[in-house]
């Protein structure tokens, strides 16, 4: 598989971004990271303010690769888009899709059911990624970073 074939199977559109979308998308990750570390929060919304910051990186990621994830099953291709862009392996992929479930748990079933420790663990991932996808785009990319 790759981005190509994915984007056969209709599961990406083409997409031309550009230095401001990326910036725009890495300012909401950055902004998520400061708000998803305010302790008062509830466990279940640092996590999903901390999952979104992830998600907006990656999403960054893919856009940057000249792709954009369709609206079916949009946060599940975007993670799993990794594979083809920061690359940052199997067990990091599959914990950060792990964390879309319980995000998904959390946010539409059982208010609470997230820990402080899910919570600590959903931000290191983010702060990983978000730190990753910056670096990739600055190899691969660098038109669309500023210096």
């Amino acid at each position: 598989m790759s981005l190509q074939s994915w984007l056969q199977n209709s599961w990406l559109v083409q997409h031309a971004t550009s230095p401001e979308e990326i910036a725009n998308l890495l300012a909401i990750s950055d902004r998520d990271l400061a708000a998803c570390q305010v302790k008062e929060l509830p466990a279940d919304w640092r996590f999903a303010i901390a999952y979104n910051a992830g998600l907006q990186a990656a999403t960054a990621a893919l856009a940057a690769a000249g792709y954009r994830a369709t609206r079916d099953n949009h946060h599940y291709r975007v993670i799993q888009s990794l594979e083809f862009t920061t690359a940052p392996g199997r067990k990091f992929i599959d914990t950060f899709d792990g964390f879309r479930k319980k995000r998904n748990f959390s946010n539409y079933d059982l208010a609470g059911s997230v820990s402080d420790k899910e919570a600590d663990e959903m931000l290191k991932l983010a702060i990983s990624l978000r730190a990753e996808v910056e670096k990739w785009i600055r190899a691969i990319h660098p038109k669309l970073l500023g210096s």
